[in-house]
């Protein structure tokens, strides 16, 4: 997508199911490297970063149904983290877990020798803030190693634009990548998507996704203490800044953008927002300095005129909203109704969700009705039988356009694909040689850090 043409076609041409991917014509007709593990082999598994959805990732991968599997090796900045994690994935999976003292790795280069216990063909976990994701991922390509890595995968155009070329590198050594947007991993969603494809609900119009709430993650902070180093701390705690994970509109509302896109087949052209600072003090009166408006709402735009809402909030206290719908010229759909991808999804005719309506209801499937699993099976079952999986293109432009929507509300301005994808501000161009004990990417000013001003500033710190 770096011209105005081919992102056009590319959007209309999105992929139509899980797992029928770009890399199918970046193979065809390549000599392609036999490094995949047989059914029987052994493959092993690094973790480089170990916080909550790094530990949930390893315990999926050793979940998997497409054995045998055995994580070996670890890395974090974070000491403890580590320890915590392997503690917890070593008491559901002990038998599988062989990670000595000698394979635990602590510090930025810690990714590097973590990949270095591995052999080409095994699989590295990339579960840190998004901001080191192509580093890490460029490494991987070079150990010649599968991957699987969280969302979201970048938070602006320059690291897209590296990570789009990344993953055309991936396809072509043959290596299989996952990314843990799970909903396109749903049975409930697939089906749901292939009866909007099939015109169930008639030409899809609109779309609304929301994630209303209090307070969650580490998307709020007060002054930085001091202690850690500065950059250890914003890392910790990596919702609050911009640089490290884009804010809570990346992280927390990627999944909602990303599946109601696909219900779409389509990407947004242009996206135009607003959003607010309300709260800013914790329960005992502390000021927080960190990077997000409170509550968002954004309107993104297809190339046919559809429109898309996204909707946010992170205020105790109101209605809170955790859901995705698609309306149809015939009737709409419940994509998700509770969290990011929670079932039952559903079918109506007409615009009123009355059970009256009602005309389809996913049911769950027995052993396939966790999406966190389902995307580790779909992917060791790619590197298994060795055909072509590489989910990484659509990652990043999932998060792209994430990104784009969190723009348009911080600078007040409409922003195009184009903009965002070819804008030359890149948040840390400088994160692959950080240091525990040097200068964060940001720097705090008198205690406080620069914050989205609509209107006043046309670009994002």
């Amino acid at each position: 997508m770096n011209n105005s043409t081919n992102s056009q076609t590319s959007r209309r041409d999105f992929i139509k199911t899980t797992g029928r991917l770009a890399a199918v014509s970046a193979l065809a007709g390549m000599a392609i490297p036999h490094v995949h593990a047989a059914s029987g082999d052994t493959i092993q598994v690094a973790l480089v970063g170990c916080g909550g959805r790094g530990g949930g990732a390893a315990r999926n991968a050793l979940s998997t149904s497409h054995g045998p599997v055995k994580l070996v090796a670890m890395a974090d900045v974070f000491e403890d983290r580590l320890r915590g994690a392997l503690e917890g994935i070593k008491n559901e999976h002990g038998a599988k877990v062989e990670v000595p003292a000698d394979r635990q790795f602590i510090g930025f280069d810690g990714y590097q020798k973590a990949m270095d216990c591995l052999k080409p063909g095994d699989i590295v976990i990339l579960t840190t803030p998004p901001a080191f994701r192509w580093v890490h991922f460029t490494y991987a390509i070079k150990k010649g190693l599968n991957v699987f890595m969280e969302k979201p995968v970048t938070v602006d155009g320059p690291t897209s634009k590296r990570m789009l070329g990344l993953a055309e590198e991936a396809s072509k050594k043959n290596l299989k990548v996952g990314v843990g947007l799970m909903s396109r991993h749903s049975r409930a969603l697939q089906e749901l998507h292939k009866r909007v494809e099939d015109g169930e609900i008639g030409d899809v119009i609109l779309m609304r996704g929301y994630r209303m709430h209090g307070p969650v993650g580490t998307a709020f902070s007060t002054k930085w203490p001091g202690n850690p180093a500065e950059v250890m701390w914003q890392i910790k705690r990596f919702h609050s800044f911009l640089w490290a994970s884009g804010g809570c509109y990346s992280d927390f509302y990627i999944h909602h953008i990303d599946h109601l896109c696909w219900m779409k087949n389509a990407w947004p052209v242009k996206a135009q927002g607003i959003g607010g600072r309300h709260y800013r003090t914790d329960p005992e009166g502390q000021t927080y300095i960190d990077q997000n408006f409170d509550s968002y709402s954004v309107e993104y735009t297809f190339p046919d005129g559809g429109k898309m809402y996204m909707d946010g909030r992170c205020v105790n206290g109101c209605n809170d909203i955790y859901s995705s719908y698609a309306h149809g010229s015939k009737g709409l759909a419940i994509v998700s109704k509770s969290s990011d991808c929670g079932g039952p999804s559903s079918i109506f005719k007409g615009q009123n969700m009355q059970r009256s309506n009602m005309l389809w209801s996913s049911k769950p499937i027995p052993g396939q009705d966790d999406p966190y699993l389902n995307e580790w099976n779909d992917l060791m079952e790619a590197i298994r039988a060795d055909k072509p999986y590489n989910e990484a293109k659509r990652g990043v432009e999932a998060s792209l356009v994430t990104s784009m929507g969190r723009m348009a509300a911080h600078t007040g301005l409409e922003i195009t694909y184009e903009d965002i994808l070819n804008g030359d501000h890149e948040f840390a161009p400088g994160v692959d040689k950080l240091t525990m004990d040097g200068p964060a990417p940001l720097v705090a000013k008198d205690g406080k850090y620069p914050i989205p001003t609509p209107g006043r500033n046309k670009h994002e710190y």
